[in-house]
């Protein structure tokens, strides 16, 4: 009985909001991410230094969206912000073939960390709408995500510019979010 009303609630009043961090290596695009899903436009943007935070509705769920600078001197304070976190959407770009190794090392060893173990994994391979851009595969091969075994996962395919995958990486997000666990 309980169920029928938290389900009826739910479906009144939207369900809670779900944190959710944007991480990944300086210049990967994840503050333009950020703000092309929340207001649907290429907005102007500068280096993190600290973090955004912002409220992100799709459908019917509320994202409480961390967007935490990537540069060196910063990743390390990423551990600062991992605890309640449901969703990770982790931004390569996908032009960036010097620093791959450094972007799959931060990957690990952020998912290696305990207040991370439930969360669900959205890889966006970003720039892909720049000629030489690796592949969705190089880049899941780069990262080594076929390792990945006791955690949801995907990758897309995305250029923040343009606005591609964008909704198809939300959709599934919100889908997954939306399963019971």
């Amino acid at each position: 009985m309980g169920g029928i009303f938290a389900r009826m609630f739910s479906g009144l009043f939207g369900q809670k909001e779900r944190r959710i961090l944007i991480l990944g290596l300086d210049g990967a695009g994840k503050t333009t991410i950020l703000y092309r899903l929340q207001v649907g436009e290429v907005v102007t943007t500068i280096p993190t230094i600290g973090f955004n935070v912002e409220t992100v509705t799709y459908k019917n769920l509320k994202f409480q969206v961390w967007d935490l600078g990537g540069q060196t001197s910063i990743r390390p304070y990423w551990r600062c912000y991992y605890s309640n976190t449901d969703a990770i959407i982790y931004v390569v770009d996908s032009m960036d073939r010097d620093r791959i190794g450094i972007s799959k090392q931060e990957l690990c060893s952020m998912l290696e960390e305990e207040e991370l173990k439930k969360s669900i994994l959205v890889v966006l391979a970003n720039k892909q709408d720049i000629e030489g851009a690796m592949t969705v595969s190089e880049v899941a091969n780069a990262l080594g995500l076929s390792t990945i075994k006791n955690r949801k996962y995907q990758i897309f395919k995305t250029s923040a510019i343009k606005g591609e995958g964008l909704d198809e990486s939300m959709e599934w997000l919100s889908n997954i979010l939306q399963q019971p666990s």
